[in-house]
């Protein structure tokens, strides 16, 4: 087989998975979903069956920037050595010709390509008639990832493929030249977040706090978090897809496995979609009310995802719900009942985490512009600071209050060790929202409290007291 580069024949270039590491109609669906769902679900709907049509919808309602769009470095080298040889350089894609044309002329490839244009779905063979008609049999290169380009791989003298699955290469008949390579699982595995899913031991608050530590109640809410973490991931998903376009002008989110090209957007929906049914699946094998307790969850979440992420004090109030949440989920899964003093409790704590997650951000902002996807600033932080010492307060005033109930006498034996847990306790949030003051921390607080030596030392002096008061 002849080197490409010695070739001077057109090289001819997909976009979608080629010369990008994504694909513009599933950029644009999910862009138009967080932008507009209504207008997204409707142009879907009555799209269906006119994929062209669709593509052409979809982007006026995304307004998508392509040129925040991850490139395949491997294919913009075959440009730039074509263009130096004097090769004739077009895109050929499938994708809207509005977003193809802003793509060519975004990586120096001018006005020159072929695209789908509302009527006519420009892939497969139509794509390959279009060539054919252009330049003939055989007097083309083309580049290209999925099945769909196969049909043009048999016209073009050329056939190169872009990090091609085992199923691909064993649909291909004749010669290739392979460059890049295909989705590593660990990087779908990154997606799901699986360090997150360490938040999920708040289920076991309720057990803890009615003083049960028998293996059946521990088996239980394991159970109950393997649902819970099965669901969280699947929002994750989403909100990442939803976040696509705000996480790639983050300083560090713009390495997240979808924002970087490195896992594909339908790689996502597919797994988010079998970790949705994988968490259902557990929870209604468990219960109804469990099955009740992740479904709501969910909504919450996706509806937070889409909407309420984006409005101002009503998106750390959804974080404080979907926080207690789990320990809710904990209470149903291991069959205690959960006391409305813990109830009281816990959403002034989470409602003080959730406005300091938002002051690291606010904190590390590098102006004065509202942050990508959330509603603050940085004239916010003076307010969400309020928020959280006011929640913090809320909730010390409900812990203190409780050492002295029936309730507390009845579990513990010496109440006083228990308010002096209540000091620890104060003291670590208060630190907690300092460091979030400061910025000084990771971006979520629930994992860097879980990683934080001296908050661990508070926590562990809090718990050892606890444990000592009910002795």
């Amino acid at each position: 087989m002849n080197d490409i580069s010695t070739q001077k024949k057109p090289l001819v270039i997909d976009a979608d998975g080629t010369l990008l590491a994504t694909d513009m109609l599933f950029e644009c669906f999910w862009a138009a979903l967080g932008k507009n769902p209504l207008a997204c679900l409707k142009a879907g709907f009555f799209n269906l069956n006119n994929i062209a049509k669709l593509k052409q919808e979809m982007a006026k309602i995304a307004g998508l920037d392509v040129t925040s769009l991850p490139l395949r470095p491997e294919v913009l080298g075959l440009c730039k050595t074509a263009k130096s040889e004097n090769r004739t350089v077009i895109i050929a894609s499938g994708s809207d010709r509005v977003l193809v044309a802003e793509l060519s002329k975004s990586v120096g490839l001018g006005n020159d390509y072929l695209a789908s244009n509302g009527d006519i779905n420009l892939t497969s063979s139509r794509k390959s008639d279009a060539l054919v008609a252009r330049f003939g049999v055989g007097n083309f290169d083309y580049v290209g990832d999925s099945r769909a380009d196969i049909a043009v791989w048999k016209t073009a003298d050329q056939a190169i493929v872009v990090a091609p699955s085992n199923r691909l290469l064993a649909k291909i008949s004749r010669d290739i030249q392979i460059i890049g390579n295909p989705t590593r699982a660990k990087d779908i595995i990154r997606a799901f977040r699986p360090q997150q899913w360490i938040k999920n031991i708040l289920l076991f608050l309720p057990l803890l706090a009615a003083h049960r530590t028998d293996l059946a109640g521990i088996l239980l809410v394991l159970w109950g978090i393997a649902a819970f973490s099965a669901a969280a991931s699947s929002i994750y998903i989403v909100n990442d897809l939803l976040d696509l376009a705000a996480d790639r002008q983050h300083k560090t989110k713009y390495k997240r496995p979808f924002a970087s090209g490195l896992v594909p957007i339908q790689t996502g929906m597919l797994s988010g979609f079998g970790l949705a049914l994988f968490a259902l699946t557990v929870a209604g094998l468990h219960s109804w009310a469990l099955l009740a307790i992740i479904a709501l969850y969910m909504v919450l979440s996706l509806s937070y995802s889409l909407i309420l992420k984006r409005l101002r004090w009503v998106d750390v109030s959804t974080l404080a719900a979907l926080y207690t949440l789990r320990v809710v989920a904990g209470s149903v899964a291991a069959g205690v009942e959960m006391s409305g003093w813990l109830a009281a409790f816990i959403f002034p704590v989470f409602l003080a985490l959730g406005c300091v997650k938002r002051l690291v951000e606010l904190g590390k902002a590098e102006n004065e512009l509202q942050l990508p996807g959330r509603g603050y600033a940085r004239r916010d932080r003076g307010d969400l600071l309020n928020i959280a010492v006011t929640a913090a307060v809320a909730a010390m005033v409900v812990f203190g209050l409780y050492s002295y109930s029936e309730m507390a006498l009845i579990l513990y034996q010496q109440p006083w060790e228990l308010r002096f847990a209540g000091v620890a306790l104060a003291f670590w949030l208060a630190r907690m929202i300092w460091r979030g003051w400061q910025g000084r921390m990771d971006y979520d607080p629930i994992v860097f409290a879980l990683r934080d030596p001296l908050g661990l030392v508070l926590i562990a002096i809090g718990a050892a007291l606890l444990y000592h008061a009910a002795a």
